[in-house]
């Protein structure tokens, strides 16, 4: 009886055993049970198994998942850093664009711009969307290719056509082309024993037993030569002399056909060029059909206005026209006219001749690098845009644009123009003028009597070296207004130079050398971009009376903390965005915008963040970009983020030295992009992203790890357990110690 009763003893310490270990499961793995339940994953080892290596739901087409099993048989699936298809790389250029326009690169894109961020792509922006076509390169069926510099698509190499050229010529002569050798080649040894011929012709024999003997030449050849060769196998020399005049023959043939496959290939090639070129003649004659079109639509609408306007006797016309040719050039490209029946007006029967490298779309004149020195005359009431970018002008005389007075838009970028060389009544006459664009010239002054009607004027890349009080008088209507790249600083620019505006929103200052913010700033403006200058300390009352402002963008400057006053925009109601990125700041500054959303602080030397420096923000912080500074666990206090852990989306601490994970991160119920790549990170706790209170899932959609000290196999499976997708989670690679 005692052995079965020490048995039984065994057994039931066995079974209290297992049964302590499975009420002893910690809150989070019951958590984690509870999840796995309700997402319907059977909690069998082998199948939870199954459920984790199958793809996640959100594609990441060039990632790839290396599992790491841990000691309870559980896997964690750990995502390559790669960038996949929906994630971009990093940007810290999330300051609001104006309506209508695109945002590269920190560059505002107007509407209909057009630009090549990389080869063979080209972009437009159109209504504020960035569209983008890449070129298509055909599909190549050589074996090699090789790219041209300065072309997009590959194209085959001249080894490859060589090759292919090789195989054409076995293929017709019945060759297979594996068993050619040098050590075997007819092409490349000749026979000089009967005994060397006749096991050429047997090798002969049993590589054409599979080939269809119908239009084999060169089998013939070989059959007949064996024929000769079996006749005359008595006389030695004769069997050698034939031999050689076939394998002459044959050599023949291969340099024939070689011949022929190359001037085919010419012939391909000829074909080709000729029908592009047919292709580009029949675009050339569509493009004239259609511009022929539209001058006839024009001609019809201009001759209905003239039918349906008022009736004049033809002397009056006659002295309209004198008082409007009085007012034009003398060397005005002029208008042909012509009565027509039933109108007592004139009507114009051709649009004006325009100079050479000119052309006319509509209502727009296209001169861009055209190699003009001055500017054409033209008369056609009708022109409401002149590009004229990208020639040599020197000049705008008083007349320049008289035969052209509905001009809405004027582009005079990039060309020679000197402020003593535009006559101060140049632009006055022009009463609908809305855009004036004359950036790259060399201009030290703003051109004088500007119409009050203008809404959008562009000065970058000039030399002006002053603002005087009277340089943009009875502008009320200007939006936009554009001095980046010039002399400029706050002791050449007059405090009343931007009184008259009234109305302006959208200030660029860029470029320049301004050491404090300019004063007398308008009350209207609502974008200010004062980067790339040198600015040490900003005043208190520098923004009194910009009320409206909602973005400040003072990158590359020289600001520290110490040099912006308690009272400079904390009470600010409306400023939602700064970017103080490249700087001399230690810590994030203090008193920031009660209105503030989001804060760039890229690449200074921060070492803290105060606690409690988001705490008065309203409604709250939503996106904080500190990558390239100097972080370390002892720079983020726990009040760190106090205020900000309802409404922050995006945390970037990249390139900093944390040796670990921030606290306060798992109360951050909205947050979606957190990197913390590129530090010294040693190890992810089990409640460090991952609340343990919690039970919903996180709204992170990018975690970023890598290029850590992290073991990747000490990762608990329960760390990411609020993670909806194992795709968002990026840990590799990681650092060797």
């Amino acid at each position: 009886m005692r052995p079965y009763t020490v048995i039984c003893i065994i057994l039931v310490i066995f079974m209290f055993t297992v049964w302590a270990q499975e009420d002893r499961s910690t809150p989070k793995q019951q958590k984690w049970k509870n999840q796995q339940r309700r997402r319907r994953v059977p909690i069998s080892s082998a199948r939870r198994r199954q459920k984790l290596i199958q793809p996640s739901p959100i594609p990441v087409p060039t990632a790839s998942f290396v599992p790491v099993y841990n000691g309870d048989d559980t896997i964690v699936h750990i995502l390559q850093a790669v960038l996949g298809v929906s994630e971009q790389a990093p940007s810290y250029n999330i300051l609001p664009g104006k309506k209508g326009h695109c945002m590269v690169n920190g560059i505002a894109m107007y509407d209909k711009a057009v630009w090549s961020p990389k080869p063979c792509v080209t972009c437009m922006c159109s209504n504020g969307n960035e569209l983008c076509d890449e070129t298509v390169c055909p599909l190549l069926t050589c074996l090699k290719t090789e790219t041209s510099s300065g072309e997009c698509c590959p194209v085959c190499s001249q080894t490859a056509l060589n090759s292919i050229s090789v195989d054409n010529v076995l293929e017709l002569s019945g060759d297979s082309p594996e068993p050619i050798e040098p050590k075997d080649s007819v092409l490349m040894k000749s026979p000089h024993t009967q005994e060397e011929m006749d096991e050429l012709l047997k090798k002969e024999e049993k590589n054409h037993k599979k080939e269809r003997p119908k239009g084999k030449v060169l089998i013939k050849k070989k059959k007949k030569g064996k024929k000769m060769l079996q006749k005359d196998n008595t006389i030695k020399s004769e069997t050698n002399e034939e031999e050689e005049r076939s394998q002459e023959e044959r050599r023949k043939a291969y340099e024939e056909e070689e011949l022929r496959i190359e001037e085919e290939e010419r012939r391909k090639r000829e074909e080709e060029k000729k029908k592009k070129e047919e292709e580009r003649r029949k675009k050339e004659e569509e493009d004239r059909r259609e511009a022929e079109v539209n001058r006839l639509a024009m001609e019809r609408k201009q001759r209905e206005r003239e039918i349906l306007g008022l009736e004049e006797d033809e002397d009056d016309d006659d002295e309209e026209d004198d008082d409007h040719d009085y007012n034009l050039r003398g060397d005005v490209f002029r208008v042909p006219r012509r009565r027509v029946p039933g109108s007592r007006r004139p009507t114009d029967i051709h649009h004006p001749p325009l100079p050479p490298g000119c052309f006319i779309s509509e209502i727009t004149v296209s001169c861009s690098n055209a190699k003009l020195t001055g500017v054409p005359p033209i008369s056609d009431p009708d022109v409401k845009s002149l590009d004229l970018l990208g020639n040599f002008i020197t000049s705008i005389p008083k007349e320049a644009f008289n035969g052209m007075p509905n001009l809405e838009r004027i582009d005079l970028s990039k060309n020679k123009l000197m402020s003593t060389g535009i006559d101060p009544l140049a632009f006055k006459p022009l009463k609908n003028l809305k855009r004036l664009y004359l950036d790259g010239n060399l201009l030290d002054q703003i051109p004088q009597e500007l119409p009050s009607t203008l809404e959008e004027l562009k000065l970058n890349e000039n030399k002006l070296s002053s603002l005087e009080e009277d340089s943009l008088k009875d502008l009320k209507n200007l939006v936009t207004l554009e001095l980046e790249g010039n002399q400029l600083s706050e002791a050449n620019v007059s405090p009343l130079f931007f009184k008259p505006l009234q109305h302006v929103t959208y200030l660029r200052l860029a470029r320049n050398k301004f050491r404090t913010i300019p004063q007398g700033l308008p009350a209207s403006i609502e974008e200010l971009h004062l980067e790339n200058n040198q600015i040490e300390e900003i005043s208190e009352t520098s923004f009194n009376h910009t009320v409206n402002l909602h973005t400040v963008v003072l990158r590359y400057n020289q600001l520290e903390e110490s040099r912006i006053p308690p009272l400079t925009w904390i009470f600010h109601k409306n400023l939602e965005s700064i970017d103080l990125s490249y700087n001399k700041f230690y810590q994030v500054p203090s008193y920031l915008p009660k209105s503030l959303l989001h804060l760039v602080l890229v690449g200074n030397q921060i070492e803290r963040i105060p606690g409690y420096v988001f705490a008065h923000l309203n409604p709250g912080l939503e996106y904080l970009y500190l990558s390239f500074n100097k972080l370390d666990d002892d720079g983020i206090d726990p009040t760190s983020f106090h205020g900000a852990h309802h409404s922050l989306r995006e945390i970037f601490l990249d390139y900093n030295e944390l040796t670990s994970v921030p606290g306060g991160l798992e109360d951050m119920r909205d947050l979606h992009i957190l990197r913390l790549n590129n530090n010294k990170i040693k190890s992810v706790p089990l409640n460090c992203i991952c609340s343990a209170e919690d039970e919903g899932d996180s709204n992170i959609e990018y975690l970023h790890l890598e290029n850590n000290y992290i073991n990747t196999r000490e990762i608990s499976p329960y760390a990411f357990s609020c993670i909806r997708s194992y795709s968002s989670i990026i840990l590799k690679p990681q650092k060797v110690k």
